[in-house]
């Protein structure tokens, strides 16, 4: 029996007019800021480290910075403004929150701990892998038929600060001790469509003077926007690229993934090669099983066929059941026998361990039943 604990919600807060979050300012921005208001650049520094490494939660906590910088940032920003509508935990201790906006909308992001440690490849020290999946917009415009973070389409992007709160919310969710150790962009929403406030955002999770998290232990998903893709690999970053390419060939792929018919697969794997020809890292396909479409052996062979020839790493994913989708997931013999297909060709796949099942994780669920 799965034990699911929900934790209260936090109250409704009464609206206050919109405050900038002070992390939507990156380092050298917040010490020109600084500066403007009478203060030395490098106190920049120490509210940076009491956001991202010491975890305050409100700026009278920071009490090694003059009260005079605490009142003035207090008036010009905020620091964790959104409101915790909904925070569950599973029985697999996978943690969701659902985030209320300034504005009324919500969003997702989710707590995924491994309880098996594992070895840093940057450090070589043993550690327990505290993976966070965050999310770029308001709904998501790439409509795939098997996700719930589309069904009510594509509501605005997300700021800069909208994104790092996310990241912020859930660390603070560890004890002392522990970290985050990877984060992926993988929530609600299409991440390459906001690029603009995204990779701002990642640049502060990468930075010592932000979170201090490698660029290699951070992925961005893309349904497969081939110029985005392109865009992201000449930013000269090392952050991982995950395609999600759900199909094996276009007219299955047409279904399920609707952009595709304007962008076509061809395009897409041509971007990825060029993506792995300018950063030297190897891409991720994900691949949604959907029993009865897409987990047919020759949908195993004629993947491999595409990808032979890549340096590429396959990702499948059992669909997480949504109540409101027809969609279910193949058996476990059959996953393993796509699995096996794959291998068969020389092209590394691994299934996706399911979190966070009994508490809504997959992407959009707990958003869909807030607003529906």
């Amino acid at each position: 029996m799965t034990e699911l604990t929900v934790l209260p919600d936090s109250p409704p807060v009464t609206a206050v007019p919109h405050k900038p979050r002070v992390y939507e300012l990156n380092s050298t921005q917040l010490a020109e800021w600084c500066e403007a208001h009478g203060f030395p650049k490098y106190r920049a520094e120490q509210i940076r480290r009491w956001v991202f490494g010491r975890r305050a939660n409100d700026f009278a906590e920071m009490h090694d910075i003059p009260n005079a910088l605490r009142l003035a940032l207090a008036t010009d920003f905020s620091l964790l403004p959104a409101r915790v509508a909904q925070h569950q935990v599973g029985s697999d201790r996978t943690e969701k929150m659902l985030l209320e906006l300034h504005d009324g909308q919500f969003i997702e992001c989710v707590l995924m701990r491994e309880q098996v440690s594992a070895r840093d490849t940057e450090s070589g020290r043993e550690v327990s892998r505290r993976t966070v999946c965050i999310s770029t917009q308001v709904g998501c415009a790439m409509g795939c038929v098997f996700c719930a973070s589309g069904l009510m389409g594509l509501k605005r992007n997300l700021t800069t600060g909208e994104i790092l709160e996310q990241v912020l919310r859930m660390d603070r969710l560890l004890p002392k001790g522990e970290q985050i150790t990877n984060v992926v962009v993988m929530g609600i929403g299409e991440p390459l469509a906001n690029l603009k406030a995204l990779i701002p955002a990642l640049d502060s999770l990468n930075e010592k003077g932000g979170l201090g998290l490698g660029a290699r232990r951070i992925t961005v998903s893309t349904v497969g926007l081939p110029e985005k893709i392109r865009e992201l690999a000449n930013l000269g970053k090392q952050y991982n690229l995950a395609v999600s390419l759900h199909a094996p060939n276009d007219e299955i792929r047409d279904r399920l993934v609707p952009v595709n018919d304007k962008i076509g697969m061809t395009a897409i794997l041509e971007a990825a090669d060029d993506f792995f020809a300018i950063t030297g890292r190897r891409v991720t396909y994900e691949y949604v099983l959907l029993s009865g479409v897409n987990d047919e052996p020759q949908h195993a062979r004629e993947l491999a066929h595409l990808l032979q020839s890549r340096v590429a790493h396959v990702n499948l994913i059992p669909m997480n059941g949504v109540t409101e989708l027809d969609f279910v997931e193949p058996t476990a013999p059959r996953t393993q026998e796509f699995v096996a297909i794959l291998e068969s060709f020389g092209i590394p796949a691994t299934v996706r361990k399911r979190k966070g099942a009994d508490i809504d994780a997959a992407c959009g669920q707990l958003r869909l039943k807030a607003t529906s």
